[in-house]
């Protein structure tokens, strides 16, 4: 009988510590939901003002301004180092997740041509939210008329071409440059690169014939083709596009190997909480199938392209191999 009660009390107590188990783990999972800003969340943007970056951003400004219970949404121009002003300056703020960065190719390719000493393994990626082609284009009084046609200058004499590309070497425009001197015959580190901290100031100087060519996202590109300011010797899609570019050439077709597409999310300070990185996976994934954002992609020639914080990170981690042979191959770094 005795025996009988120990075996009893024995199950009850075992029965008592799962039941406790069962308790952590349910505060455990309610605790994962239950973060969200309760201060002004800012958006800082690692290129300057009228750029891809910033035009992206104040995008998702206005959609997380509508996301109920959002106290406020600020963004915060932080140019510098190619991003890394920007991205450094998240990690001044551990563990707080009201605080958000732009993310682009420059994380990964900075780090690999050893322009900067922060990883994307130092902070915590959020999402990719869509990608984005790259137009080289001339002013429309320019001589160049087509890709075939800057191939041959450049073959002619490769310092005889200025081109302009932000915010920094070895970026996605940089990488389609590259890809064209190849195609030329010619080594990429032989092309004149000058470099400026936003695709808006870039865009400025090129439009103003400071540089002679200029390399950047498609979407920064559409207005100055509707506006017939620019003509675009290629685009680095795979295919022709829709909509505002439907008349415009790829660099494939005009027997000129470069594709290529950048890619463009967020990114947060080192030492997020799952409910922290939780919330913000939600929020974003919401966003991607409203119907605004969508027609912003299509406004902006932005092609979907989501994928969430766990995602994200094993992309990064292909992506830095790929970028690592890509600019090898194009002789931007040493293998």
């Amino acid at each position: 009988m005795i025996k009988g009660y120990v075996r009893t009390l024995q199950a009850r107590v075992q029965y008592s510590f799962w039941l406790g188990m069962m308790a952590c783990c349910f505060v455990g999972a309610a605790g994962a939901q239950d973060w969200k800003p309760e201060k002004n969340v800012e958006i800082v943007v690692s290129s300057g003002a009228g750029g891809a970056a910033d035009r992206s951003a104040r995008v998702i400004q206005k959609y997380l301004t509508s996301v109920p219970g959002m106290p406020s949404v600020s963004v915060n121009n932080k140019p510098g180092g190619g991003g890394t002003l920007a991205w450094s300056s998240l990690n001044q703020h551990p563990g707080d997740a009201h605080y958000i960065s732009t993310l682009n190719t420059a994380l990964v390719t900075n780090q690999i041509m050893g322009l900067s000493t922060l990883r994307y393994q130092d902070i915590t990626p959020l999402n990719i939210v869509m990608h984005e082609y790259v137009a080289v284009w001339v002013r429309s009084a320019s001589g160049i008329l087509n890709g075939k046609d800057l191939v041959a200058k450049l073959k002619a004499d490769p310092a005889s071409v200025s081109f302009g590309i932000s915010p920094a070497r070895g970026n996605q425009n940089h990488i389609v440059l590259g890809m064209v001197a190849r195609a030329a015959g010619i080594d990429p580190k032989a092309l004149k690169i000058v470099v400026y901290s936003s695709g808006g100031a870039g865009t400025t100087a090129a439009l103003g014939g400071h540089v002679d060519i200029w390399a950047g996202t498609v979407g920064n590109a559409l207005p100055l083709v509707q506006d017939g300011r620019i003509r675009v010797l290629g685009i680095s899609a795979p295919a022709r596009q829709s909509g505002g570019f439907a008349a415009v050439p790829t660099f494939r077709e005009q027997g000129i190997d470069a594709v290529y597409s950048a890619w463009r999310g967020f990114l947060a300070p080192k030492g997020l909480t799952a409910a922290q990185t939780g919330y913000w996976d939600r929020v974003f994934s919401r966003m991607v199938d409203d119907p605004d954002w969508k027609d912003e992609l299509e406004k902006n020639a932005w092609g979907r392209d989501f994928k969430g914080a766990a995602e994200t990170r094993k992309f990064l981690e292909a992506e830095h191999l790929l970028l690592e042979k890509m600019m090898a191959d194009l002789g931007l770094i040493k293998r």
